[in-house]
């Protein structure tokens, strides 16, 4: 699985990076070191108007979502913070993901994540859980595959902007490369030339969707023993990231 990640860079960056037409500019986030399930993320989607066909409308966006997607039938918002995660094998199929994995998918733009070894500390013979930080090897943003979904709040006004909730999910698959000594999941990181057609809103077979979710290609990741405390949700900085004696 992926419980946390590492979203550092800026609007700028990241409308360069991703052919970005439109952000907003009142969702711009701080670095985040940490990212946690229901922290606020970037994200990179592509919406058509209503009722439209026409490919060309369909505009590329940055935005800012809420981690730990709720289906629009969910009763309770509360449900995002353990629908982190998609599994790659079911996500296409699975009843909270199968809408969105159709008609709203999105990437999620990370410098790594995080993942926990099981260790036996040499002095006392106790297990430990030792987090390490897997990147790719060359420091490129890494474009996570993600669905996102649209929640209405009965309790607020219909035309009151905080009526909707918009919120994300990271598609994970089996680990390889440095990650898969760690941990035997990853988040599934879409290479350069299958962002437009994962993006696009107008693309709906699910097999030809699925041809898009390969592994990544080996050799491309590194991981280093960070500090347990990215364990605190409350930490955060560059510190986190510095390498430490497992």
């Amino acid at each position: 699985m992926c419980g946390r990640y590492v979203s550092t860079r800026g609007p700028k960056d990241l409308t360069r990076l991703f052919g970005v037409k439109d952000w907003h500019s009142e969702e711009a986030l701080e670095p985040n070191y940490n990212v946690a399930p229901t922290d606020d993320v970037y994200a990179v989607l592509e919406r058509a108007p209503r009722d439209s066909d026409d490919q060309e409308t369909a505009r590329r966006e940055l935005r800012s979502l809420r981690w730990g997607l709720v289906p629009s039938w969910a009763k309770d918002p509360k449900i995002g913070s353990r629908m982190i995660n998609a599994r790659v094998e079911t996500v296409h199929e699975k009843p909270a993901y199968r809408r969105a994995f159709a008609r709203r998918r999105c990437l999620l733009p990370a410098d790594g994540f995080y993942e926990w070894q099981q260790l036996k500390d040499a002095t006392s013979g106790k297990a430990r859980k030792q987090p390490y930080f897997i990147h790719p090897a060359d420091g490129q943003v890494m474009a996570l595959a993600g669905l996102y979904e649209y929640w209405r709040d009965p309790d607020v006004e219909k035309g009151d902007p905080r009526a909707w909730l918009m919120t994300c999910t990271i598609i994970t698959t089996e680990a390889t490369d440095a990650a898969g000594r760690v941990h035997p999941r990853m988040p599934l990181a879409l290479t350069p030339d299958h962002y437009d057609a994962w993006l696009d809103p107008h693309r709906d077979d699910a097999e030809e969707l699925r041809g898009l979710l390969i592994q990544p290609a080996d050799g491309h990741l590194d991981a280093r023993p960070v500090s347990t405390a990215v364990n605190n949700t409350g930490n955060n900085g560059p510190h986190l990231l510095d390498e430490v004696t497992s």
